[in-house]
């Protein structure tokens, strides 16, 4: 655990616009640490309390201060990211993320309809062919019964899963059962945002997890809850710039071949190519898709792109007292 200081001494803080407004956001803010290891992310959705972000603040620390494990792979395939944007602004989307033939569509997004869902999907599946895989995030935005007409009407594109469409596991679990293996169900925010991420395993609410190095606590917590879990996970970020994805890339990339009944450990391609999603990134070289692709590296902070996208100092200042207070968090016994 580097102190505090030294954890201040060597950050800073950028605010980049979004391409298309995507959860919500349309600024990304990100801590960035050029730490002895390399360069580090810390990127906690602004909405988090110190103690939510307090395992994001650790992932920086483990990736740029600590060891990390061997690496099985050195290229992650990756999908391409639909916002709820227009059918009609699809292809453009699409056109950005370099040879990706797996995509995630955004759907139940506040204020659209099952209609703009379908014409979004319909939309993905005639830009990318009948041989792309498709999946849909809901971000558990339905109700169970919302969620089972949804997902029975999407079922005509030949899902390869729905990310969460339910808030709760025992709301999957229903899900799962109701739809009857038409389509595959994933779970993402009952993994990172649970006090219990193995509660999903357990109820045999998912198929598959999605899986976030950042709001897990790093690689290493990561890769223990997939042993434990025993299902197939898919690697996502969470609108990271360069240096985040590297992250995730490295946690692909130390995932086993296979789980303990001999199924693969990684189910697809993985949900590390949103820094198209960006008007910008923090590094000269960045970590997008190319070939459907991306190389498993370290981003290196481009002094000039981190001029560019500098933060306000008020920001700055907020984002500085965040790493304090969840640093003290980190800093107690308890939370080794």
């Amino acid at each position: 655990m580097p102190p505090l200081d030294e954890l201040l001494d060597c950050v800073q803080v950028v605010s980049i616009p979004t391409r298309t407004r995507f959860r919500g956001i349309s600024v990304r803010e990100a801590a960035l640490f050029d730490a002895p290891r390399g360069a580090s992310e810390f990127s906690s959705f602004i909405e988090y309390g110190p103690a939510e972000a307090s395992a994001w603040l650790a992932a920086a620390i483990e990736f740029g201060w600590g060891a990390l494990p061997k690496l099985r792979r050195s290229r992650i395939a990756v999908n391409a990211t639909v916002p709820a944007v227009s059918a009609a602004e699809v292809p453009e989307i699409l056109a950005r993320f370099d040879g990706c033939t797996t995509a995630k569509v955004k759907v139940a997004e506040r204020g659209q309809t099952l209609a703009d869902d379908l014409a979004r999907v319909r939309a993905v599946r005639e830009t990318m062919g009948d041989d792309a895989i498709v999946r849909v995030d809901a971000n558990t935005n339905w109700t169970v019964d919302e969620a089972v007409t949804a997902l029975t009407a999407l079922s005509e594109f030949d899902l390869d899963y729905a990310e969460q469409p339910c808030a709760t596991v025992a709301e999957l679990a229903e899900v799962r059962g109701r739809l009857r293996g038409r389509v595959r169900i994933a779970a993402d925010e009952s993994v990172r945002k649970a006090s219990d991420p193995l509660a999903v395993s357990r109820a045999g609410a998912a198929d598959l997890l999605i899986v976030k190095v950042q709001p897990l606590g790093g690689i290493s917590r990561a890769l223990d809850l997939i042993e434990q879990a025993a299902l197939p996970v898919v690697v996502s970020s969470a609108l990271d710039t360069s240096v985040g994805i590297g992250m995730g890339l490295h946690l692909a990339a130390a995932l086993p071949d296979t789980l303990g009944d001999g199924s693969p450990a990684l189910a697809g391609a993985c949900g590390l190519g949103t820094v198209e999603l960006l008007s910008g990134d923090v590094v000269s070289d960045s970590l997008v898709p190319r070939g459907g692709g991306i190389d498993v590296r370290r981003a290196i902070l481009d002094p000039d792109l981190l001029h560019r996208y500098r933060a306000t100092p008020d920001r700055e200042r907020w984002w500085r007292e965040r790493i304090a207070a969840c640093h003290s968090l980190l800093d107690r016994p308890e939370s080794r």
